[in-house]
């Protein structure tokens, strides 16, 4: 784990290169107080999108309940679309959206949902499929016209161009729509939008990592590569990637790591899971409502790593009403012990109540818990 610790400091260095000249631009496109929540059908279904799934899927986060503990966004990535432009517009593919887009977004939006969009600031998607690089005017105003909230914008065949300059001018397209668009740049952070120019170009979240996959290698490595990065902040996101919770690969407690650490980080928390088929485990991870409210609540700064010791890492994040949230990550095959002390937790000495988000037990006394093998345990210390 040390070298991945390293290998993201060199990360974070390397970012300093400048990704392109950026004009000024207004800020931002489309507001992210706080980090996204939602629903993006990727992980689980790559390119099997069709308009079943996704009004199947909005039907499932309302009745999952999902919807109102805070997922309101739903988007549809790659594979959307027709293999080809039609008089330089992007057509939705006919044969999985027959009905068009238009009345899609619309069923989204009358279950209380933001309807989301995936695209690509190259020349074509990752796919393959017709990106929108120096089509950004025409193809803004085609989401804003089907009733686009949410633009996921990848960084797929892009000839090299400078990623700011790319992700700054769809930004102005979509703000002269005049309709309030999040935009998510997923530039995979080989750029680091985080110093600065990722806000600059119009961003409320940006990419800070490769693409996850479902496995708790994959997991640990976008987490290491998060430790270097400055902090995010409102409309500011950084995003280490969407949640694989449920998607099969692992194991309940590996999901519950994932869940539990992105939100002490203020990550976006996007599920990508089959909604209609959940787990009564799954359900309760993405249900936990006092892991979401850590994740939502911003103090100013997102959470930390603030020891490593062997297996164990210790992760903490003041929150709003002078309490810290911690999590305890096990990184191992076997049981370990773990402990915080107030000034590593950044609390005064005396008296302290802790909180168990995942078990509801509350104790009084030092901070210390046993940590499962490829699990956490979350306290929320007072």
């Amino acid at each position: 784990m040390r070298r991945i610790w390293v290998l993201a400091v060199l990360l974070l260095l390397a970012g300093s290169i400048a990704p392109g000249t950026l004009r000024p631009v207004a800020l931002p496109v489309g507001a992210a107080a706080t980090p996204p929540l939602g629903w993006n059908s990727w992980n689980g279904f790559g390119c099997d999108v069709s308009d079943a799934l996704i009004r199947q899927t909005a039907d499932a986060l309302v009745s999952s309940r999902l919807r109102d503990a805070g997922y309101r966004y739903l988007t549809i990535d790659d594979c959307w679309m027709a293999p080809q432009r039609t008089d330089g517009h992007l057509v939705p593919d006919p044969a999985k959206f027959p009905h068009g887009l238009t009345t899609l977004a619309d069923y989204v939006h009358a279950r209380g949902l933001r309807f989301g969009l995936y695209e690509s600031a190259g020349t074509r998607t990752c796919a393959g499929y017709p990106g929108s690089l120096d089509h950004e005017t025409s193809d803004a105003r085609d989401f804003a016209a089907w009733g686009v909230d949410y633009l996921k914008y990848d960084n797929c065949f892009n000839g090299g161009r400078p990623a700011g300059d790319r992700y700054a001018t769809m930004a102005d397209a979509l703000r002269r729509t005049g309709r309030p668009i999040v935009l998510s740049l997923c530039e995979w952070g080989e750029n680091a939008p985080w110093s600065g120019w990722g806000a600059r170009a119009g961003g409320s979240l940006w990419r800070t990592t490769a693409d996850i996959s479902d496995t708790w290698t994959s997991v640990l490595a976008n987490l290491a590569a998060q430790v270097a990065l400055p902090t995010g902040r409102p409309n500011a996101w950084n995003d280490p990637d969407m949640l694989e919770v449920g998607n099969g690969g692992m194991d309940t407690g590996e999901y519950r790591a994932q869940f539990s650490l992105w939100a002490v980080l203020n990550a976006p928390l996007i599920a990508g899971n089959d909604v209609r088929r959940m787990t009564a485990a799954t359900r309760d991870i993405l249900l936990n409502r006092e892991v979401l409210t850590v994740d939502q609540d911003w103090s100013g700064r997102a959470g930390r790593l603030v020891r490593e010791s062997g297996p164990l890492q210790v992760w903490a994040k003041p929150m709003t009403d002078g309490s810290v949230a911690v999590v305890f990550l096990n990184v191992s095959d076997d049981p370990v012990p773990a402990t915080a002390s107030a000034a590593e937790l950044g609390l005064k000495p005396g008296p302290r109540t802790t909180h168990d988000l995942w078990t509801g037990a509350n104790t009084t006394g030092p901070v210390r818990a046993t940590v499962a093998p490829h699990d956490v345990v979350m306290l929320r210390v007072t």
